[in-house]
């Protein structure tokens, strides 16, 4: 028995360890370098793009069973200020994450779903199985949930000069938020 109980201590102690490993990316941290896929299969990786300048990554919900109005809306006020982006020579990758069965089909019908015209210049990249999730420390282990929707400006150096992880549905970034945090990264 008493051999049963110090087992489960352990084992809980061991799990409890685990989770406070996990490294939550924050302003000053180099952002791991990652390779992914466009829809077209292009390869996008991101240390080729910090090499031309500043970037801005933001990974959505991705699928978490269906289409998410509250990424949706974000995206649409992304697209809204493209022409900021672009005077701010920002590149801005969209990561939608999510298992790999069907995330291609999935991701597709969000690129399109409400009416997106999306600028040939915006990214927007599949994250199968939660590799960039995984590695960024973003991975929202919850029923039906996928990533934690999340923003990050990057400087020539894959340095992060902004970051919001959002816990939550809401609580996500504008696009005016960060267009005034990618001009004083310009430097």
């Amino acid at each position: 028995m008493t051999t049963r109980i110090l087992s489960i201590l352990l084992l809980g102690m061991a799990l409890a360890q685990a989770q406070t490993n996990i490294v939550l990316l924050k302003v000053g941290d180099k952002a791991p370098d990652f390779t992914l896929k466009a829809l077209d299969d292009q390869t996008v990786r991101l240390s080729e793009l910090t090499d031309k300048g500043n970037v801005v990554v933001l990974v959505l919900r991705g699928w978490p069973g269906y289409q998410c109005p509250i990424c949706d809306r974000q995206v649409h006020d992304f697209i809204a200020s493209e022409t900021g982006f672009a005077e701010a020579k920002a590149q801005l990758i969209f990561v939608y994450p999510g298992a790999a069965d069907d995330l291609k089909a999935h991701a597709e019908e969000f690129k399109s779903w409400r009416g997106k015209q999306w600028p040939k210049e915006f990214l927007y990249v599949l994250d199968p199985d939660y590799t960039l999730v995984n590695a960024y420390g973003l991975r929202w282990e919850a029923p039906r949930e996928t990533a934690y929707p999340s923003t990050f400006v990057l400087d020539k150096n894959r340095v992060i000069r902004y970051a919001k992880i959002s816990h939550s549905h809401g609580d996500r970034t504008k696009a005016i938020e960060i267009l005034q945090a990618v001009r004083p990264a310009e430097k």
